[in-house]
C-alpha cells in the first residue's frame, strides 16, 4: 500500500534539516515529513568546511532548539577587517573594520564547524520523530492533489508537497524542468583550515587581492577557516601542491600576524559561479538552499540566503497548513516565490558586483574602490547599516529569523 505523508524534503543538509524541524515543531507529530540523502548514512558527518552563521540565521536555530548543542563549538566574530593590495605588497593597509555586534551582546555572525551542526540538526530531527531516510529522491509524477515521489531504494510515498533541498546540482530541479541562469566565475575557492600561534580574538579578516578575496574566518581555539578564492586553474595548481609548497604559497597570503601556521584539515578547491533558478517552484514543488540559487561566497551569505528561504517556506507553509488547507498548493508556493525571488537577485547582483569591482588587477579601480572604503570607515551610521544587512535582520524578515516559532 502507498505509503502517504504531507511532505517529503530531497536533501538532508542544513536548509532541509532545518525545514522538517521547523514544520514538525510547529505543526505537530500528525505532520508526517520525510527526509531523503543518501548522506543521512553517514554518521557523525565528516564535513570538513566550516560557515559563518549570521545573526538571523542563529536566531532561527534558537527557535527551532538546535543552538544550544553547537554553541560551545561555535566562534563569534567580533570584529571584521578589510584590506585591498597586491599579493607583493610589504604593508597591507586596512580600509575598513566593523565591530561585530547587531544588539548589545549579539555578534552580527558565528564560525560554525558544519559537522556540528549537521550532528545537532540530524539528532534533532531524529529525536522528533521525522522519517530519515539515507537514499535519494530518483523521480516524482504529480496530480491535481498529490506528488508521488519515489526514491532511488524503490520505495514510493504519496504527499502534498516536495522539497528540493539537494544542492547545486539539483537531480529535482532538472527532473522539473527548471532552467537556471547564470554563469562561472573561473574561480575556485580553496578551503582548509589552519592553526596559529596567537590568538585571533575572534576577528575575521578579509584581503582583497588582484585573483579575488582571502577570507581568514575564526573558529575555536587558536584555528581558523580559510576561503582563498583563486583562479579555477591556479586553484587546482596551488591545491596540488607538495606541503610545504602549499605552506609558502598559504603564508604569502595570510602573513605571519598571527605566528607560526599550521594547516590542521584537508585543502579542497570549490568551483565558484552565480546561478538563479528561473522559478523557485512548480506543480507541487519548491526549491530551497542552493537547489535555487549559488552566489559568490564573497559576502559569506550563501547558507544565510537559504535559510531564509526555510523560513518564508516553513511560515507560509504553516500558516496554510492550520486552516486545513493545501500545503502543496499554489497559494502556499506563490506566496513563498513572491517572499524570496526580490531578495534572492538583490543579493545576488550585489555580490556578482563586489567580486568583479576587487578580483581585477586594475589599478584605477583599487583607487576607486579604496576611497569608497576609506569613506565607508569615516560614517558610523553606514557601517551600522552594513552590519544590520550582513546580520539578516533588514527588510522583511520571517518568523524563525527573529527567533519565533512560526
Amino acid at each position: 500500500m502507498l505509503q502517504r505523508n504531507d511532505l517529503v524534503i530531497g536533501g538532508a543538509g542544513f536548509a532541509g534539516l532545518a525545514l522538517a524541524i521547523a514544520l514538525r515543531q510547529a505543526l505537530g507529530e500528525r505532520f508526517a515529513i520525510t527526509v531523503a540523502d543518501p548522506a543521512l548514512a553517514q554518521v557523525p558527518s565528516k564535513d570538513p568546511r566550516a560557515t559563518a552563521i549570521a545573526a538571523a540565521a542563529r536566531r532561527l536555530f534558537e527557535a527551532i532548539e538546535v543552538w544550544d548543542a553547537v554553541a560551545p563549538t561555535a566562534q563569534p566574530i567580533l570584529d571584521m577587517v578589510v584590506t585591498d593590495s597586491k599579493l607583493d605588497d610589504v604593508v597591507r593597509p586596512t580600509f575598513l573594520t566593523f565591530g561585530g555586534e547587531v544588539e548589545e551582546g549579539e555578534p552580527f555572525a558565528h564560525m560554525v564547524e558544519n559537522r556540528y551542526l549537521i550532528d545537532a540538526l540530524v539528532k534533532r530531527a531524529k529525536d522528533m520523530g521525522i522519517d530519515l531516510r539515507a537514499t535519494a529522491v530518483s523521480r516524482y509524477e504529480t496530480t491535481s492533489k498529490a506528488v508521488v515521489v519515489t526514491f532511488a531504494d524503490g520505495n514510493e510515498i504519496e504527499a502534498r508537497l516536495l522539497v528540493g533541498a539537494d544542492g547545486a546540482r539539483s537531480a529535482i530541479r532538472e527532473q522539473a524542468g527548471i532552467a537556471t541562469h547564470g554563469w562561472s566565475y573561473g574561480q575556485s575557492g580553496i578551503v582548509t583550515t589552519v592553526e596559529h600561534e596567537r590568538p585571533h580574538n575572534g576577528c575575521a579578516e578579509e584581503h582583497f587581492l588582484p585573483a579575488g578575496p582571502f577570507a581568514i574566518l575564526p573558529l575555536t581555539g587558536n584555528r581558523v577557516s580559510i576561503v582563498w578564492t583563486e583562479r579555477t586553474r591556479d586553484a587546482e595548481r596551488i591545491v596540488a601542491l607538495p606541503d610545504d609548497e602549499f605552506h609558502t604559497e598559504l603564508e604569502k597570503r595570510f602573513g605571519l600576524h598571527l605566528g607560526e601556521l599550521k594547516i590542521a584539515g584537508p585543502r579542497r578547491a570549490y568551483p565558484l559561479g552565480l546561478y538563479n533558478a528561473r522559478s523557485f517552484i512548480a506543480d507541487r514543488l519548491a526549491l530551497i538552499g542552493d537547489a535555487a540559487h549559488v552566489i559568490h561566497p564573497i559576502a559569506g551569505q550563501g547558507l544565510n540566503m537559504g535559510l531564509r528561504d526555510v523560513a518564508a517556506l516553513a511560515e507560509s507553509i504553516a500558516d496554510v497548513a492550520r486552516l486545513g488547507l493545501d500545503i502543496g498548493g499554489p497559494q502556499v508556493l506563490e506566496r513563498y516565490q513572491r517572499w524570496r525571488r526580490f531578495d534572492t537577485m538583490t543579493m545576488s547582483v550585489a555580490t556578482d558586483g563586489l567580486n568583479r569591482l576587487f578580483s581585477n588587477h586594475s589599478n584605477a579601480l583599487r583607487l576607486v574602490r579604496d576611497i569608497g572604503l576609506g569613506l565607508v570607515e569615516r560614517m558610523p551610521e553606514l557601517k551600522r547599516t552594513f552590519i544590520r544587512e550582513a546580520a539578516g535582520v533588514t527588510g522583511e524578515v520571517p518568523k524563525l529569523m527573529k527567533g519565533e516559532m512560526v
